[in-house]
């Protein structure tokens, strides 16, 4: 074509030198619009590729004003894609930061039931779980802990209602109880998110801990039917009393008197029993939580024993305490102190009249005897024994292997129960040793130093 215009050029007479030199300023002139515009098209491409992955955009002058006003509306699209990425991020954080404050566990699953997600309150009630990373929202399982993820999301109920909610798309509910370390009664919601979360999450499991509340209506029941049965004999013998003061005893003052310290003996027996069941409902109710701070078991025995001289003075019972330094933690020291009262008051009350108690309070450095390192507490006594048939149900309520010597003894038949209930609160263990003809040992192991 060059060629073709040129020979064109000559035979109509144009003077050869203007026909190459405007050849030349076209071709110049084309040469500067394609680089302009070339120039223009790459600081194109540099922006959008900037604001995809959200950094500043490049700055550029276009020669061109149709390019100028391109690249103007490219960086007013940058802009507004940075404004609505970072309203989406604080978003994403404020989402984030109300998941972690609830008080409940909740669980993000994925659609193979693989757990992605879990709140603060989920990570302290299944552990910590293996995935690296200091911010790690995984779970699993800690020592100690409440839960293991795996077992709770294999529990048939729970599968069940996870396998409804991804059939049906609807919420699904479930009521499970876990058994380790203690009971916990748990309200589980199972909700299928459609669409999925960003990061694949399908489903979301809601845990209310319903220990507590459950735990109080059951108590509520069982205070008023051990009550009922328990008070019905002091009752029935006050009332007995007072109706005979009023009619045949009414002038003997020697069965006046008499009969009035049985009704004060009987009176009392009541006041013990309602205590014992109140401190009992007090302990299960916090059973599940474990307690704060620390006791020096040692110190607590020193105390317990001193106030033990008018009974052992009465029972004619030697007393021998070998207390080293032990503390434990964690503790509450007021529940601890009645541990060791009721160890040492059956002790007393049921081992021999004249015998002895051994009272051993020392820290296990090492494992000894099945026993982690931790805080050992020991009563034992020389008395008659308990035969191996009612060990595993000593710490019943109410469950006495002699009723009429119990009774006699002043026992309410809650002491165990409540040295039961205060050692696992304080997730420690208790360990009943008893011969026939040679007496009983009680070892309470609590963890501590």
């Amino acid at each position: 074509m060059p060629c073709a215009a040129l020979l064109l050029l000559l035979l109509t007479g144009t003077d050869p030198v203007a026909v190459g030199l405007g050849l030349m300023a076209t071709g110049l002139a084309a040469f500067l619009l394609a680089h302009s515009w070339l120039n223009t098209l790459a600081g194109l491409e540099a922006e959008l590729r900037a604001a995809a992955e959200g950094l500043p955009a490049p700055q550029h002058d276009p020669l061109l004003p149709a390019a100028a006003g391109v690249a103007e509306a490219a960086s007013r699209l940058t802009r507004s894609l940075a404004r609505r990425e970072a309203l989406v991020s604080q978003l994403r954080r404020t989402d984030a930061a109300i998941v972690e404050a609830l008080p409940d566990p909740l669980l993000v699953l994925a659609g193979d039931r693989r757990p992605l997600r879990a709140n603060a309150a989920a990570r302290r009630f299944f552990g910590p779980g293996p995935a690296p990373g200091p911010a790690s929202n995984a779970v699993g399982r800690a020592e100690g802990s409440a839960a293991d993820t795996a077992a709770f999301l294999r529990h048939p109920l729970i599968a069940g209602a996870i396998d409804r909610a991804l059939a049906e798309g609807g919420p699904q509910s479930a009521d499970v109880v876990l058994p380790v370390p203690v009971a916990r009664d748990l309200s589980t919601q199972v909700i299928p998110m459609d669409p999925p979360l960003s990061d694949g999450g399908r489903l979301l499991v809601v845990l209310a801990d319903r220990t507590q509340a459950r735990a109080a209506e059951r108590m509520r029941a069982d205070f008023v039917a051990n009550a009922s049965h328990e008070l019905r004999t002091p009752l029935a013998s006050i009332i007995g009393f007072v109706e005979t003061l009023r009619g045949p005893a009414a002038e003997d003052p020697e069965a006046t008197t008499r009969f009035l310290g049985i009704i004060a003996d009987q009176a009392e027996r009541m006041r013990r029993l309602i205590e014992d069941l109140l401190g009992l409902s007090r302990i299960e109710m916090t059973e599940h939580q474990a307690p704060q701070g620390e006791a020096r078991l040692d110190a607590l025995a020193r105390d317990e024993t001193a106030a033990m001289a008018p009974i052992l003075a009465a029972r004619r019972v030697t007393l021998e305490a070998r207390l080293a330094p032990a503390t434990a933690r964690p503790a509450d020291p007021g529940q601890l102190a009645q541990v060791l009262r009721n160890l040492l008051e059956n002790a007393v009350r049921y081992g021999r009249e004249g015998g002895a108690v051994r009272l051993t309070v020392r820290a296990l450095a090492a494992p000894e005897g099945g026993l982690a390192p931790g805080v050992l507490l020991e009563v034992a006594d020389d008395g008659p024994g308990i035969a191996r048939e009612h060990i595993p149900r000593l710490t019943e309520r109410f469950y006495r292997v002699d009723p009429g010597r119990s009774r006699a003894a002043g026992g309410t038949g809650l002491g165990l129960a409540i040295v039961k209930h205060i050692v696992a609160h304080h997730r420690g263990q208790l360990l009943i040793d008893s011969t026939v003809g040679q007496g009983t040992t009680m070892r309470v192991w609590l963890p501590g130093h």
